[in-house]
């Protein structure tokens, strides 16, 4: 079964270290996207972003950005903000200390960032101390489901319109698996929420 809002009772014992959302921001909703950039995909969304004068937070794989740097480069120069989400978009339940630091630090060397997302939201409780030394761990209070081929276009976008208030931090994925639902339900999403009168900004790094 997909859980579309994050647990309160885990959002609140964990916020100290983690952001879940943005209750200080009303009328503000923070979009993010995970693991682009990739050609198929990222660009449309940017252009989609732009009809509704909207920003967003994209968590990189540092991988796709080596690969795709041009792509990167444009979430860039469209005012969006980047974050870090591992260079091999590791599983944080998997791997040692040391091998999920270091691919944190290799994705660093190619997005400027101080925001971190875990892959799948899977860290280990004691690797959160020694990186939010440097960053600011961001979850999410909204998880849409788009990537799940499971649910259908219509589906994604009730989780996301139904579960979406003042300081939501959403989560999509500009990725090829998630396309079909995501380019369904993120301009219906994004008009909802715009005649509501919302704005759409980026996640700050403090």
């Amino acid at each position: 079964m997909h859980i579309s809002k994050s647990p309160a009772l885990l959002r609140s014992l964990t916020r100290k270290n983690l952001t879940w959302d943005i209750t200080d921001r009303p009328g503000e909703i923070f979009l993010t996207f995970d693991d682009g950039p990739v050609p198929e995909i990222t660009p449309r969304v940017i252009e989609i972003l732009k009809q509704f004068n909207a920003r967003a937070t994209f968590f990189c794989v540092g991988d796709n950005v080596a690969k795709y740097p041009e792509v990167h480069q444009l979430l860039l120069d469209a005012g969006h903000s980047t974050g870090n989400h591992t260079f091999h978009h590791l599983n944080g339940w998997k791997k040692t200390l040391e091998e999920y630091l270091a691919d944190i630090k290799k994705c660093n060397q190619l997005v400027s960032s101080k925001l971190f997302r875990p892959p799948y939201g899977r860290i280990r409780p004691s690797f959160i101390k020694y990186i939010s030394n440097d960053y600011r761990i961001v979850m999410w209070s909204v998880l849409t489901g788009d990537y799940d081929k499971t649910l259908t276009p219509a589906q994604v976008l009730k989780n996301a319109t139904e579960n979406t208030t003042d300081g939501s931090i959403v989560v999509f994925h500009d990725s090829q698996k998630a396309a079909a639902n995501l380019f369904y339900a993120l301009p219906e999403f994004l008009e909802h929420f715009t005649l509501k009168g919302y704005r759409f900004s980026v996640i700050p790094e403090k």
